[in-house]
């Protein structure tokens, strides 16, 4: 546990200049003891370590000290090797440049691990998209690709139900999700309080704004022009969390009505794979106890009742709608033609 601690605090301090305790215990989860002591061990093991006093000062590599990567073991080699999808990387226009790198990492790394690659590639495939959709490859992926990984301003269009809208963004992120790719970004120019109707991803994304940000699915670009100015990122932009927390706004945002279904034990069970997942476990827990049929009464959020219709269907006999009303009504015509059907 020390040995793979002690070769993380080297590569942090061979790819930054300077680090200072608190910053290398928060990296390596230890206190900042413990730091002071794994570098005094890397010292006297020939690593040079130098601390800088002071309260500005720091822990850094001197004589521009480099190590291989030699430290590796077969499972971090061959993890490293799963680290990409290679279908995304090919969409971005990065295949080129994924291989060399690694054809680098596999001639540093030791030659009884060089093979990692292709045990790699024998046992795990990545693949993103969902069934029994075909995968969206947006024509303009590769040029904002480009343009995140350079830090460059771009002028896009896209389309806004029958027209198209301009914006000046400063891209900072892709994100793959279900098949479908879409870009954090932020709006150089003014934009409106609330979210911009046009600056969404429709149904298969969240949408809106946050702290500037904005969602945009790309399969909606007409154009994009990277053009020569860098933007200075904003540092503190953390792309897992903004969309994990866009995305749990987005599923929140859409279930605008509520239903009252009664569930039989097998209904209970089901109920997540028929409506959202999360939801449908809320309900669940939020519900009484059973009533004297066995039977759980829950309050279920739902996008709306025709969707509900649609979901609950998937129960059959084990759900019964409550309320709304014309819910109730609907599902009682549709019992009474199936019955009709079945005798």
């Amino acid at each position: 546990m020390r040995a793979a601690r002690l070769i993380k605090m080297v590569l942090l301090l061979q790819n930054r200049p300077s680090m200072t305790a608190a910053e290398l215990a928060r990296e390596l989860e230890v206190s900042e003891r413990t730091v002071t002591r794994d570098a005094q061990a890397l010292s006297e093991a020939g690593v040079p370590v130098y601390a800088d006093r002071g309260r500005a000062g720091g822990y850094r590599l001197i004589g521009g000290y480099r190590t291989r990567l030699t430290g590796l073991a077969r499972g971090e080699a061959e993890a490293l090797f799963l680290s990409g999808v290679p279908g995304a990387l090919r969409e971005m226009g990065l295949e080129d440049a994924a291989s060399a790198a690694r054809l680098k990492v596999s001639a540093a790394l030791l030659p009884s691990l060089r093979d990692a690659s292709r045990t790699a590639a024998q046992r795990f495939h990545l693949d993103a998209p969902g069934w029994f959709q075909e995968p969206q490859t947006p024509e303009l992926l590769p040029a904002l690709a480009e343009a995140v990984w350079d830090d460059r301003v771009v002028r896009v269009a896209y389309r806004r139900q029958d027209t198209e809208v301009e914006r000046e963004l400063e891209p900072y992120g892709l994100v793959l999700k279900a098949g479908v790719w879409y870009l954090a970004a932020r709006v150089r120019e003014d934009a409106p309080d609330s979210p911009d109707p046009s600056d969404s991803t429709g149904p298969a994304g969240p949408t809106g704004s946050s702290g500037g940000f904005r969602v945009y699915r790309i399969e909606r670009f007409v154009s994009v022009a990277v053009g020569d100015e860098r933007f200075v990122r904003d540092e503190e932009f953390d792309l897992p969390g903004f969309w994990e927390e866009r995305a749990e706004e987005f599923a929140r945002a859409i279930l605008r009505a509520d239903v009252v279904v009664r569930l039989t034990a097998a209904g209970l069970r089901q109920l997540p794979y028929v409506a959202d997942p999360a939801s449908a476990r809320e309900a669940v827990a939020a519900a009484g106890a059973a009533d004297a049929e066995g039977r759980v009464t829950v309050t279920l959020p739902v996008e709306s009742y025709d969707v509900a219709y649609t979901q609950l269907m998937g129960l059959g006999p084990e759900a019964e709608v409550v309320e709304p009303a014309e819910l109730r009504e609907r599902f009682a015509r549709a019992a009474h033609r199936m019955s009709g059907w079945y005798g």
